[in-house]
């Protein structure tokens, strides 16, 4: 299986890239290459969803690519944040810790919930650090 990026919902502030098939040592030159245009018009504080629905599989070549957004988000004060991975794609983050829990979500609700929680920690006057 081949792999494909698409991206949704382009904006400084929230960007979507969605993850198909496989990401690994043939494919994740595809993936930076399709992560870079989108990283370069991300705003500070902005964040990049990685919907990994449908990504059957993950090497270290692709955790590496992964790291790659996350250390250039957070050099913009910015996240990265994971939704939907299959079982075994999360089993491989959870092996290699290679992105904190907290950032990886089971479903784009489960994301939005965690998002308008943090949203009324800050108006409440609470400052919760994403």
């Amino acid at each position: 299986m081949s792999f494909s990026l698409h991206t949704d919902g382009l904006s400084p502030q929230r960007t979507t890239l969605r993850l198909h098939g496989r990401l690994d040592a043939l494919s994740f030159g595809d993936f930076d290459g399709g992560a870079a245009p989108v990283l370069e018009q991300m705003g500070p504080g902005g964040t990049v969803v990685l919907d990994l629905a449908a990504l059957d599989y993950i090497s270290s070549a692709g955790l590496r690519s992964i790291a790659r957004i996350r250390k250039a988000m957070r050099a913009r004060e910015g996240h990265t944040l994971l939704v939907n991975p299959q079982p075994q794609v999360r089993k491989v983050f959870e092996i290699v810790k290679a992105v904190p829990v907290s950032d990886v979500f089971s479903s784009v609700e489960e994301l939005d919930a965690y998002l308008d929680r943090i949203q009324k920690r800050v108006l409440g006057g609470e400052d919760e650090d994403v």
